[in-house]
């Protein structure tokens, strides 16, 4: 009886040992985890404070821009589209261009930051990358534009240039038909100018180029009559550059409020179509370029 009452203590105590290293291992098991869910509420946590951070001119283009040129140029690479949280949807009646703004949900977007004296810029060209146009569209409803449409029939593709808040855009072309223009006839068979000097409605301007290589710095020089040369959009001028298959989109604006001289960077080989935009005399003109960067 004595032996039993001796190897019952010792069972009590091994019970009660075994159960003591258990909690104190299970306790040990359990912190990290918790650790775990406090950093992924950290994470979340500085994503939405990342979202929320005012919306940038310098977003759309490529990283090298960013780092060189973020408060002049703004666009978009193929690269970027993907990472856009807004959709442009473009509507051609026979009277009148519609631009709807749709968020990933697919709720109109509305809060936008004036862009160089306007909401929102819409670029247009043809498919042959011959017409362009720079138009000003009014704000009809919630993430609603309108504009009229004197495009002749045709073949166009749109850039919708904005700066939504708290939301990532990159420009992307939005291909789009007026009227009936049948078959189409882009060729994709740009030249490049042998000279950069153009003349429009008796006004002349030249261009010089720093560079024409890819992924480096490139300044464009522009030599034209400053004597009735007026802001146009709060700039002394905007740039406009498309590739040839009008797929990559630059808009860039000058370096300083007095001169003439853009910087911008070309990520890719390839042949460049530039529209330059000045107001000389109250009337604003567009001096186009082709180029081929190497």
């Amino acid at each position: 009886m004595k032996k039993w009452g001796i190897a019952a203590v010792l069972y009590l105590a091994l019970v009660i040992g075994g159960y003591s290293v258990y909690a104190e291992w299970f306790a040990d098991e359990k912190q990290p985890e918790s650790h775990g869910h406090n950093q992924s509420a950290s994470y979340e946590s500085s994503k939405s404070r990342e979202k929320s951070a005012p919306h940038d001119e310098s977003q759309g283009h490529s990283d090298h821009a960013e780092a060189n040129n973020s408060s002049h140029q703004h666009g978009s690479s193929a690269a970027h589209e993907g990472s856009s949280e807004v959709s442009v949807f473009v509507k051609s009646d026979q009277d009148e261009l519609k631009i709807f703004l749709k968020d990933k949900s697919a709720n109109p977007v509305e809060d936008l930051e004036v862009n160089h004296e306007k909401l929102l810029h819409l670029i247009v060209v043809d498919d042959q990358l011959h017409k362009y146009y720079h138009l000003h569209p009014e704000q009809t409803g919630k993430g609603e534009f309108t504009i009229g449409n004197n495009l002749p029939d045709g073949f166009y593709k749109a850039f919708v240039d904005i700066k939504p808040k708290n939301l990532a855009y990159h420009v992307a072309p939005v291909p789009f038909i007026v009227g009936n223009p049948g078959m189409s006839t882009h060729s994709r068979g740009l030249q490049p100018d042998e000279t950069l000097s153009k003349n429009v409605d008796g006004e002349n301007v030249k261009l010089t180029m720093s560079s024409f290589k890819a992924n480096e710095p490139v300044t464009l020089t522009f030599d034209l009559d400053k004597t009735n040369l007026t802001p146009y959009l709060g700039a002394m001028g905007h740039v406009v550059i498309l590739d040839e298959n009008a797929q990559n989109f630059l808009h860039v604006h000058p370096a300083n409020d007095k001169d003439t001289v853009f910087e911008t960077q070309f990520e890719k080989p390839g042949i460049y179509k530039i529209w330059a935009e000045f107001k000389q005399n109250g009337k604003v003109r567009a001096f186009s370029f082709v180029v081929e960067i190497k």
